[in-house]
């Protein structure tokens, strides 16, 4: 971890109950990008789907130990850790057992469980803590969700630059802010990144303009472009940064972590 940014854990949750946005590549390559300028990563794979898993090189042979082991108390968080191929960057990975975690009892406890869960595992690391824990959440508002957004300092809400971008996020906004009231009374909105955008469509440019007018400040500067190697990298098991780091994707997420970091500077001194 680098001196200037060393502090306590940061957990940002990637948020969005729309499908096909770009979470999970956003979470993979910006928590690559993040370990590339010498932050420590770990992504928690929250999806039943597992493709964060999938797209950083972790197969199911490798997946022993899940989410779902962590959130049932079956296994600590480090013990469900692996390494990835990025430096820096580690991962506990998803299998479709996750889907069971909605079915177990625990009343109203079990909106807790994955704060607990990395709270206990922070206690324990001390200066091997990851700078950053990014949650890779499933595309619907379901207890998963609830509990990555309770667990969450922050949210970072990928959206895709298409006609019914904003559709559904005023949900996700209400969801945000009934979880703070009731949950997490910190949880705060880090910013909404724009993904896929197309610059040979002015329906990508009336998007960017039309999120912009309605978010401000609240939508990163850097916008993801569509980008057929940042669609084939996860085929390949790799994020975009190691599969063609010279690319237009791998250089607009380097582009977001920048703005991410910048962002944490600006809130620590705010």
């Amino acid at each position: 971890m680098s001196a200037s940014l060393r502090r306590r854990t940061r957990v940002l949750a990637l948020a969005n109950q729309k499908g096909g946005v770009g979470k999970t590549t956003t979470a993979i390559n910006l928590g690559t990008a993040l370990a590339a300028v010498g932050e420590r990563l770990l992504i928690i794979d929250l999806d039943p789907q597992g493709n964060a898993s999938t797209g950083l090189g972790i197969d199911d042979r490798h997946r022993k130990v899940s989410t779902f082991d962590v959130l049932s108390g079956k296994a600590t968080l480090a013990e469900a850790r692996v390494p990835t191929a990025v430096p820096r960057l580690s991962l506990v990975p998803a299998t479709i057992d996750l889907i069971a975690f909605e079915r177990e009892p625990g009343g109203a406890g079990r909106h807790y469980k994955l704060r607990d869960v990395i709270a206990a595992a922070a206690a324990g690391e001390g200066e091997d803590a990851p700078s950053y824990v990014l949650i890779d959440c499933p595309p619907s508002l379901n207890l998963l969700t609830i509990n990555a957004l309770v667990a969450a300092d922050a949210v970072l809400v990928p959206l895709q630059c298409e006609f019914f971008a904003l559709e559904g996020l005023a949900q996700l906004m209400r969801t945000i802010e009934e979880i703070r009231v009731r949950l997490n009374p910190k949880l705060i909105i880090h910013g909404v990144v724009l993904t896929m955008y197309d610059q040979r469509t002015v329906l990508s440019d009336q998007v960017v303009d039309d999120v912009r007018r309605v978010l401000g400040d609240k939508v990163y500067t850097t916008i993801i472009p569509r980008n057929v190697r940042v669609a084939e990298s996860p085929s390949a098991g790799k994020p975009v940064l190691l599969y063609d780091y010279r690319c237009s994707g791998s250089q607009a997420y380097i582009q977001l972590a920048s703005e991410v970091i910048e962002r944490e500077r600006r809130m620590r001194v705010a």
